[in-house]
């Protein structure tokens, strides 16, 4: 993404609460608050507008992140019908400063952000069905230019459902990649803006450590991989199926030697440097 300036507008001081943003040289505006706010998110102008929108909160039966992405002609009277859902506790809404989204702009924007959020893997997408609208190829184009605007401020304003779950922002040089080794297998990972990501095809130890018994998290995490196929059993060692993203360099090897680990002694450069030892340069 080309770099950006944010304006963001804090309406009562309070970032947590209604807040709006616009990047420079750019159409678009977003406009975002909680649930407990409604009435002032939509007792604003822009709500009014043509647009895209968020619904995020808990799915209050598998209690994992949840996400509701729409479009409407008139973001106000269209959400009014998402009160009876109670998943939801934050909106946040896109639209565009000289009203120039169609139904078919905002359609396609939709059915592209839909497709987003299901393959980042992040959250659980509460939309029935995916939409979508084909665009004259100029106007596609304008909209994949709203669309990446759209992804640069949704992190900023505290969404990030839509972003890939692994490795894909983060550089595929040989030098980036770090290794994990433990009673003969074997993974590969690379620092991430979030944390930490262990890549396909890594190795990860089939029997837990006795120390996972003082640290119940690393045994429970790694059950949940297990539940979701991301680790699987091949032989003596379980192997991970897809790139998995941890919170931390010592989460991430926690899983890999099954047990607490020191994330940095544990990732080491094709060196045999340390992640310490890198670090400290």
């Amino acid at each position: 993404m080309p770099s950006a300036t944010i304006k963001i507008f804090l309406v009562h001081g309070d970032p947590k609460r209604l807040r709006t943003a616009e990047l420079s040289n750019w159409t678009g505006k977003a406009v975002a608050g909680p649930r407990s706010e409604f009435e002032g998110v939509f007792s604003r102008e822009e709500s009014g507008n043509s647009g895209v929108y968020f619904l995020t909160g808990t799915d209050p039966e598998s209690g994992k992140p949840a996400i509701y992405v729409g479009e409407a002609e008139n973001i106000r009277d269209r959400v009014k019908v998402h009160l009876e859902k109670d998943f939801w506790n934050q909106i946040i809404f896109f639209i565009s400063k000289d009203e120039n989204l169609t139904k078919a702009h905002i359609r396609y924007l939709e059915g592209k952000l839909i497709d987003q959020a299901r393959k980042s893997g992040r959250a659980m997408v509460t939309n029935g069905q995916s939409s979508g609208a084909r665009l004259p190829e100029s106007d596609r184009e304008d909209m994949e230019i709203f669309l990446n605007k759209i992804n640069q401020l949704l992190p900023v304003l505290g969404v990030e459902l839509l972003v890939p779950a692994a490795a894909k922002a983060v550089a595929e040089s040989e030098h980036k990649k770090l290794f994990c080794e433990i009673k003969g297998v074997k993974a590969e990972g690379r620092l991430a803006p979030n944390g930490f990501v262990v890549l396909k095809d890594s190795h990860a130890v089939l029997i837990d450590r006795a120390s996972s018994v003082k640290w119940p998290w690393v045994k429970n995490m790694r059950q949940r991989l297990k539940d979701e196929g991301v680790l699987e059993t091949k032989g003596d060692s379980l192997v991970f199926t897809s790139d998995a993203e941890f919170t931390s360099p010592s989460s991430a090897a926690a899983v890999i030697h099954g047990g607490h680990a020191n994330g940095l002694t544990a990732w080491k450069d094709k060196s045999g440097k340390t992640l310490k030892e890198i670090e400290s340069i």
